[in-house]
């Protein structure tokens, strides 16, 4: 299984993806279409896991969470709470830029209709164990959903029983702590699932996890 942190422009490993990712490569050529990379400096005492890249954005920019409506209450409730600067325009070349976090996705090519198989998670996961690793200074992790959760409880071979997913559940992995939201997404959000103040009381209580490490 592959150690590095970030699959390759090609990676083969998945059938069902590069597929997926043939298809559109073919009918949107000026997308990224490609396995898309972490975002945010390697210092970052907080990471944030997502599901996977959205079709039409991140897999059409090439940067986690920007093209579509999650990024827009993502990126507005890091910039509120100290973990990103600049001004996000949903695009990989404006001015926003990540402070002491780090943005990737469990599942780092588009899958189709948002859903990965269970073997595509597997597959993926040691890119997430990698990326992980190579944070020496991460003291928290951020889930957005269950399926962000679950892998992050398999990378660090945690039981799942033993950490129940809940919005604004806390855990404790080993010197990290895992904090729970629901997903960004304009589903949970149009639904009430989640609400901007419910995403921003997660947030508030990993502002106050990082502060106290003074």
């Amino acid at each position: 299984m592959p150690a590095e942190a970030e699959p390759a422009r090609d990676c083969p490993l998945c059938p069902r993806l590069v597929a997926f990712r043939e298809q559109w490569r073919a009918a949107e050529p000026g997308w990224h279409n490609a396995p898309v990379p972490s975002f945010g400096p390697l210092d970052g005492r907080l990471l944030i896991v997502g599901l996977a890249p959205g079709l039409r954005g991140a897999n059409r920019t090439g940067r986690p969470f920007t093209g579509d409506y999650a990024g827009e209450l993502l990126y507005d409730t890091l910039i509120r709470y100290g973990f990103a600067t600049g001004r996000f325009e949903a695009r990989p070349d404006d001015t926003l830029r990540l402070v002491d976090s780090r943005l990737t996705n469990a599942v780092r090519c588009v899958p189709p209709e948002n859903k990965p198989t269970t073997q595509e998670m597997r597959t993926c996961r040691p890119f997430l164990a990698a990326t992980i690793g190579l944070l020496p200074r991460l003291s928290a992790i951020v889930a957005l959903g269950k399926i962000a959760h679950d892998q992050v409880l398999a990378a660090h071979g945690e039981r799942l029983s033993h950490h129940k997913f809940a919005h604004g559940a806390v855990h404790r992995i080993g010197d990290l702590v895992l904090f729970d939201s629901y997903h960004c997404s304009r589903y949970n959000t149009n639904t009430g699932v989640l609400t901007p103040e419910m995403f921003r009381a997660v947030f508030a209580k990993v502002r106050a996890h990082i502060d106290a490490l003074g």
